[in-house]
């Protein structure tokens, strides 16, 4: 599969606009601030593929990339951030839960966590929603490289156990900056999109 084949597609405020064509959606969640957009422009090997934004928070859309013709890398807006008004996390909260409910959407799942810090209740509510979809989805543990080793082991424990991740869900050690968990994740990834594809 040539990952450099990406095309923005479409930003979606409500599911009535999200593609149905069949192809597998990979959706990658993650709380304002945490490095999602690294997360997916070193997965991708692509430097700004992903904007990293300089103010989080901002888009309340579902963004859809095609990849290689393949599948559907769905970027969806960061949560957590403070200074979005009420009427906007509402929106968003709105937006999250008829994605989430609709079975002919997500296929796959991406939720990116700070592995320096205890998952917050945001996080906590996001993986609720992966759960309770029934599809799989994984956990990446990002900044792993601001990290000491011997904090590593005990970060992840704490991350598996507050979000009460079932043992098949997968906890992905994972640095944006080294690199380290690319290839763990790019399989995770495209196992999703073949299987499905």
């Amino acid at each position: 599969m040539n990952l450099n084949n990406a095309e923005f597609i479409l930003s979606a405020a409500s599911t009535d606009a999200c593609p149905r064509d069949g192809l597998p959606q990979i959706v990658f969640a993650g709380r304002s601030n945490v490095g999602k957009s690294s997360v997916i422009n070193r997965l991708l090997r692509r430097r700004n593929f992903a904007r990293v934004g300089s103010m989080p928070g901002k888009t309340v859309q579902l963004n859809f990339f095609r990849i290689d013709g393949t599948f559907y890398l769905v970027d969806i807006p960061g949560y957590g951030y403070a200074k979005v008004s009420e009427a906007e996390r509402a929106r968003w909260g709105r937006l999250m839960d008829a994605y989430f409910s609709d079975p002919a959407l997500l296929t796959f799942g991406v939720m990116i966590v700070d592995a320096r810090h205890k998952p917050t209740a945001d996080d906590r509510t996001m993986a609720s929603w992966f759960l309770q979809t029934g599809k799989p989805f994984a956990v990446v543990a990002n900044k792993l490289d601001k990290l000491k080793k011997s904090e590593i082991e005990p970060n992840l424990a704490r991350i598996r156990e507050t979000l009460e991740l079932p043992e098949a869900v997968e906890l992905i050690p994972f640095s944006a900056e080294t690199g380290e968990g690319r290839e763990v994740l790019l399989r995770a990834v495209l196992r999703a999109a073949g299987e499905n594809g």
